[in-house]
Formats: structure tokens, sequence, C-alpha cells
């Protein structure tokens, strides 16, 4: 299956202004590139990339005061096949977990796991550990948050999203993770892109996705508690914490944002 990924995000800037993007499609699916998906600039500046502490690819750059646009276009590769699923995956004991994945258990800026562990034994304790715990706790998220567009916010948090039942798909994952850490899983939070391709039209205006992975017999799996279904082409751009760790663009003064695309169509 191949894919047209990409976005354009238009700016107006009141003056030269500082911007870190990450944009471009993780490193670990990079060899799945037909066309790199290059970050271009409009007007062009110069650019300095680097890896930031999870390994995601970063870009630098001083935005000019006025316009500016920030694009990337690419063809994907895809398998052509559903996200996997592993049933039979299980819980690794605390003590058995590798070192590098003990900060995907502790709380973090949205994932506030304090606010949250009782509830998460009350409700999950009898649940069988592993893959089976980690879909209840899905299956949970998905039942008990309204999705809403309009009830987007950048300040919840994983115990706020609890409380008021709705929020978009970062707000899904931060419970869910938060969940899955109360219970000793790691779970980390991902964000990507993630095409419509076999879901039944009307498709909603294209825009970037959040998941989670978990860490189960000895590998990282990926859920999903927005949808809580095998989706196509699921694209990873980057992997953190939570949402906090993993901004698809952060600046640094005042801005507006005067355009916002995003597109995964599928190929011939």
């Amino acid at each position: 299956m191949r894919v047209s990924i990409g976005c354009r995000l238009r700016y107006n800037f009141p003056q030269p202004t500082p911007l870190i993007a990450m944009l471009n499609v993780h490193y670990s699916r990079f060899g799945d590139l037909e066309r790199a998906d290059y970050l271009v600039t409009s007007p062009s500046v110069p650019l300095e990339s680097y890896r930031d502490g999870f390994g995601n690819w970063c870009t630098r750059l001083l935005a000019p005061a006025g316009d500016f646009t920030l694009s990337t276009d690419g063809i994907f590769r895809d398998t052509g096949r559903l996200d996997p699923v592993f049933p039979s995956a299980q819980q690794h004991a605390v003590e058995d977990l590798p070192s590098d994945t003990l900060v995907f258990l502790q709380g973090s800026r949205y994932c506030d796991t304090d606010l949250l562990s009782e509830e998460a034994w009350r409700l999950f304790e009898t649940t069988e550990p592993g893959w089976s715990r980690v879909q209840a706790i899905c299956d949970f998220v998905h039942g008990h948050v309204r999705f809403d567009y309009m009830q987007a916010k950048a300040t919840r948090t994983a115990s706020q999203t609890m409380a008021e039942r709705q929020g978009v798909c970062r707000d899904f994952a931060h419970l869910a993770i938060a969940l899955c850490r109360c219970m000793n899983i790691p779970a980390s939070y991902c964000t990507g892109y993630l095409s419509d391709i076999g879901e039944p039209l009307p498709h909603p205006p294209g825009d970037f996705a959040a998941w989670m992975e978990v860490f189960l017999a000895g590998e990282w799996h990926m859920f999903d508690p927005r949808n809580n279904k095998p989706r196509f082409a699921r694209i990873l751009i980057a992997r953190g914490r939570d949402a906090a760790d993993v901004p698809l663009t952060q600046t640094f003064g005042d801005n507006i944002l005067t355009e916002f695309k995003v597109w995964t169509d599928e190929l011939a």
C-alpha cells in the first residue's frame, strides 16, 4: 500500500521567533519511505536538526516575522495490514523490566498517576495481567470518554479527563497511559499519522493522531484507546512520556496559526 503523507502549517509571527518542529516520520519507519518527507519552509530559512532524549528527529529554526509556512510531503510504503494484535503477550514483574522502560512507569506532566492509582486498582485488579489487562483499560477509556474536537484543551490531564469524560485523542491516550502505569505496565505516548483507509465515508478533516505503546513480553506494542480497533497505515512520528515531550511544533513567542492541513491518502 502506497500512502501520500504530509502536512502544511502556516503561521503569522509578529516578530522573528525561534521554533522547534517534530514533523518527520520516526527513524524506525524511515526505511518505509518511498519519497522522504523533508521539512520545507516558506520563506526558506536555515534548519538545524538533532535527536532528542527519546530518539525523535527534531528541527530547530528561526521563523521570520510575517507569514511563515512549514510543510512536509512524502510517500510511505505501508504493509497494507491492520495494526498487529498479540493477545498472548504477558506482563513483566516490575523487578524484571529493562531499566530503560522504568521512566514509562512514572507519572508525568499529563499522566498524573498519583491521582488515579487507587481507582485503577479498583477497576482492573481482577483483570488478567498482560494484553487482556491493557485491552480492558482501552475498552474502559473508549467507553468512558466522549470524543469532541470542540472540547480540546491543552492543559487537560489524565485525571481531569477521567472526571470530565470528554476530550480528543491525546486525552484518551493520556488516560489509558496513566491507568497502565498505575497497574505497573510501562506505557509511552505516541503521535503520528493515522489514515482513514478502510473507514466509512465521510472522513473527518485530516489531523495528526495520538495513541500509546505498552511494554509486554519484551517488546513495545501499540494500543489505540481513541479508536479501539485495528486500523490501516498508522505511521509514527514521535514518542515520549506524554504530549509535553512530543509537541509537533513548539514556538517561543506569540503567533497565530492561520492554516493547518494534514493528509494520508492512498495512492495507486
